[in-house]
């Protein structure tokens, strides 16, 4: 591993802080911070952290010994100074001389300590930090260490490749044993350069913000160099043949995964599904002892708590029908979940029974031929899921090459995983309505559909956009209103790609949102037949295909689904010339009924929106000035011609379709937003 200081970076930092009254090292501690978290072979979602001892001043002008360590939710690679809160050392330092101490008593008493008390946490690691006599302190869980470690002879390699220059420490869950057993080491080792400790990572010091990083950069090659003396030729593949694609299995495995609420109405706990299949990670989940190497464990403690302790392992899906697969995975993932159940009651007795079981579905999907699957809660949390996945595959790629992979036991991973501290953040964290949902908006980068996406994305939804490419399309993706996703909903291929894409971003699809449509006018007795074929193509067509499309996605994950429609008043209350416009979009109030009548029974909600006067793509300025003109009134006058007197805007009917999207009991239904047109009113 290279090192990636710079004096001139290192520099700038110092010049940057000082205006804000930051000291040369805090400086340096935030920039070495950042060159660690940024090598995601280092540090990763949480894991590590780091530290400076120094001075402060109070709120009363005393000058206090304080440690700067980083604090909880913060980033380590775009860390700054406040993500690494000032706690009175002294205090820290007393806590050395007791025998025990709870986790909720020891953050209680950080946090106590803290010079600001608005600032996040002090790492868990706090204690270890204040501890260990050294000026700065540099915390990873390197992936070449862990390599080092996770195998039945860890510390004598460690050793081998340390000799003297590091102290070992056998795992201890995190916390104050750890700290004081770190301690212990360090102090019978007052030459030592750093920390190991096994199954976890590793601590190096220095005087200087450099001497820690180069030493951390150093301790790394050395493992690296130890892996490459020692690699050997490992997983033998089994070649499953012909197999499906990921976007083909995604909603499957999607729904597979969701866990069925119970009370408040029902429905599913879904999750958001991350695909990913490098060289070296299809090599892994083709090893013929596959079965053997991915149920050992996590390749460091933290991981559990994002990825639970063991994957599930999925038959390879064979190319073309899926309906025997689709079986066999499902009595995987029952089997999984009875596993995990089984193993939570076995240790829950530990703990007085006081623990609250964790939903039982796998977090990380391996499927031979495919690749895996991690899954969270949002876009954000699958991804970070699958880095650590990904990790884990490196990782338990480079054990086995030296020796086997072995992990901490069944009852330390389960001490991990149900901390009470990261209980206390579960139980905390609130969720947003329509989080865990993946939203299709076609003609997504209209007003309406970059209105409707944002409303989406507000009640915590992943988004697509579907819509012709272009610099519209970019320009709304640019903005965060959603995954771009280039769309002709007129071509029955390009639908099919665009939900194929949407599939393997995301796992599948919950809400489809069929916007896209355009205004064709004239005398419906001398309109020609192709331009009526044409309004009819995206008036109703493109409707009914992107429909099929989702639906079809929507069986294979079994979780019911929500389908909405931009039909228009004009499907009840036609104005003149406006024939071919309107005949369709009558046509598509009655598709929105048929699909509530013949999806029902499958938990599918069909209901739609009829809007009226909403500047658009439809009613275009050009269009809002003619008609205007038409009637005698001024544009404003137009556009506010309802019982409400004011004008509609495309942020009211986004709001209309979140709220059909949240209406569960709700099908079948028209809401119309339109101001009040008593005219429009259906019958």
């Amino acid at each position: 591993m290279k090192s990636a200081w710079s004096e001139r970076e290192a520099a700038e930092f110092v010049e940057r802080y000082a205006a804000d009254g930051i000291g040369e090292d805090l400086a340096l501690r935030v920039y070495t911070t950042r060159l660690l978290g940024s090598e995601p072979r280092l540090v990763m979602h949480g894991g590590g952290n780091t530290s400076v001892k120094g001075r402060a001043r109070d709120v009363t002008g005393a000058d206090l010994d304080v440690l700067y360590v980083k604090g909880s939710g913060w980033d380590m690679g775009t860390i700054e100074p406040p993500g690494l809160p000032a706690v009175q050392l002294d205090p820290l330092l007393g806590l050395a001389e007791i025998d025990a101490l709870s986790d909720e008593d020891m953050v209680n008493l950080q946090r106590r300590n803290l010079l600001d008390s608005k600032a996040p946490n002090p790492s868990v690691e706090t204690l270890l930090h204040a501890w260990v006599p050294r000026t700065f302190i540099d915390h990873t869980h390197a992936n070449a260490a862990l390599v080092l470690t996770d195998q039945p002879h860890g510390e004598e390699i460690c050793r081998e490749v340390y000799g003297d220059r590091a102290a070992i420490v056998p795992y201890i869950m995190p916390g104050f044993d750890l700290a004081k057993a770190a301690k212990a080491a360090a102090d019978a080792h007052p030459e030592a350069e750093g920390l190991v400790l096994l199954k976890h990572g590793l601590f190096t010091f220095g005087d200087t913000a450099h001497e820690a990083y180069e030493l951390m950069i150093e301790f790394v090659s050395l493992a690296e160099a130890r892996i490459e003396r020692g690699r050997r030729t490992v997983f033998a593949a089994t070649m499953p043949g012909a197999v499906a694609s990921a976007s083909e299995i995604a909603p499957t495995v999607r729904g597979m995964l969701a866990n069925r609420r119970d009370g408040d109405g029902g429905g599913f706990e879904r999750f958001i599904l991350e695909h990913r299949a490098s060289p070296a990670i299809l090599a892994y989940v083709g090893g013929s002892e596959l079965s053997r190497y991915s149920q050992v464990g996590t390749v460091t403690p933290d991981h559990a708590i994002r990825t639970k302790p063991l994957p599930v392992v999925l038959p390879a899906p064979p190319a073309g029908d899926l309906a025997a697969w689709a079986g066999e995975a499902r009595a995987a993932v029952d089997a999984y979940r009875e596993a995990y159940t089984a193993y939570f009651e076995r240790h829950n007795p530990r703990y007085d029974g006081t623990k609250r079981m964790l939903d039982p579905s796998p977090r990380v999907v391996l499927v031979p031929g495919v690749g895996l699957f991690a899954s969270g809660r949002d876009a954000g949390g699958a991804a970070a899921a699958a880095d650590l996945a990904e990790t884990t595959v490196d990782v338990i790629t480079d054990a086995e090459s030296m020796d086997r992979f072995e992990s901490i036991t069944e009852a330390e991973l389960f001490d991990i995983e149900y901390w009470s501290l990261e209980q206390a953040k579960l139980a905390g964290a609130k969720e947003k309505a329509l989080a865990r949902h993946v939203v299709v908006v076609t003609g997504g980068a209209g007003a309406i559909g970059r209105a409707t996406a944002a409303g989406f994305r507000a009640a915590g939804a992943e988004v697509a956009l579907f819509d012709l490419p272009g610099p519209a399309l970019d320009a709304a993706s640019e903005a965060g209103a959603g995954l771009a996703v280039p769309c002709d909903v007129t071509d029955d291929a390009s639908v099919d790609r665009a939900f194929g894409i949407v599939a393997a971003r995301f796992g599948g699809v919950d809400i489809l949102v069929s916007n896209a449509g355009a205004a064709w006018r004239g005398p419906i007795a001398d309109v020609t037949d192709d331009v009526l074929r044409e309004s009819f193509e995206l008036n109703f067509f493109a409707h009914q295909r992107v429909t099929r499309a989702a639906v079809r996605t929507m069986r294979a994950q079994r979780t019911g689904g929500c389908l909405l429609f931009n039909v228009s008043k004009q499907a009840v209350n036609p104005g003149p010339d406006f024939g071919p416009y309107g005949l369709p979009k009558a046509a598509t109030l009655g598709l929105v009924r048929q699909y509530a009548i013949e999806h029902g029974w499958e938990g599918i909600r069909s209901n739609g929106v009829n809007a009226d006067r909403i500047r658009s793509g439809v009613l275009t300025e050009e269009m809002i000035a003619s008609r205007s003109e038409a009637r005698g009134v001024s544009e404003d006058a137009y556009m506010r011609g309802n019982l409400l007197g004011r004008e509609v805007r495309a942020e009211d009917v986004a709001r209309a379709f979140v709220a059909l999207a949240l209406a569960r009991a709700t099908t079948g239904a028209i809401l119309t937003v339109d101001g009040g047109n008593v005219a429009a009113a259906l019958r």
